[in-house]
């Protein structure tokens, strides 16, 4: 499977995340796998991740 390159990505911040707080990530679809990424720092690099261990982590996150 091949994963976009993530400078062509939309990227999508996160509901959760204010206008103004510090505290943002962001996430895109990679082709099956979702990327995040800090969005103070997007050239930073991201994680990539099944959509399944995404389920898991927000899960987790939750919980």
């Amino acid at each position: 499977m091949k994963i976009p390159d993530p400078s062509q990505t939309h990227w999508r911040k996160s509901t959760h995340s204010g206008a103004n707080e510090g505290e943002c990530v962001e996430i895109a679809d990679l082709n099956g796998q979702v990327g995040i990424r800090d969005s103070k720092n997007p050239v930073g690099g991201h994680l990539a991740l099944t959509r399944q261990s995404f389920a898991a982590l927000l899960t987790h996150l939750t919980s």
